[in-house]
């Protein structure tokens, strides 16, 4: 079953619940998705439907941090939660050290030894960690890294 059928599915079992928060989640969810195919005239397959979902978690964690400093805690819990619905749906993230490992290795890999090498680092580092890492915090780490040598 695809991402898009499991979300379908999981949007009629929330109505079925009375699930409001989750309905209305999933519906913006698969809203954006088909919104990406009229635009590009295609249908996704799951690897396209997960760049959908990455995007809209990213937005999230924008407008929360967004919430946060403007002193909304109610407009900041509820993308909270969207957030949390949205990862759901996401392949498991890697955490700091995973990251830290693999990018060690691709440092190491391309002999750079200063932070002038960072974007050739990143190049060859984030298609090994697409939709497995959140690319601010690989370039936290990245930076941290060669900043150490």
């Amino acid at each position: 079953m695809s991402v898009k059928e499991t979300l379908q599915k999981d949007r009629i079992a929330a109505m079925r619940a009375g699930d409001t928060a989750k309905r209305n989640a999933i519906g913006l969810l698969l809203a954006a998705i088909k919104q990406e195919e009229i635009d590009g005239q295609t249908s996704l397959d799951d690897e396209g439907v997960l760049a959908v979902l990455t995007k809209q978690a990213k937005q999230r964690r924008e407008s929360i941090a967004d919430y946060e400093k403007a002193g909304r805690p109610e407009m900041m819990a509820n993308e909270e939660a969207e957030l949390m619905i949205i990862e759901s749906y996401l392949p498991q993230q890697m955490d700091r050290a995973q990251i830290k490992a693999i990018a060690a290795e691709t440092i190491a890999e391309l002999g750079v030894t200063d932070a002038k090498g960072m974007g050739q680092v990143m190049g060859k580092l984030m298609p090994k960690l697409k939709g497995q890492a959140d690319g601010r915090l690989v370039n936290e780490v990245v930076r941290e890294l060669l900043q150490n040598q």
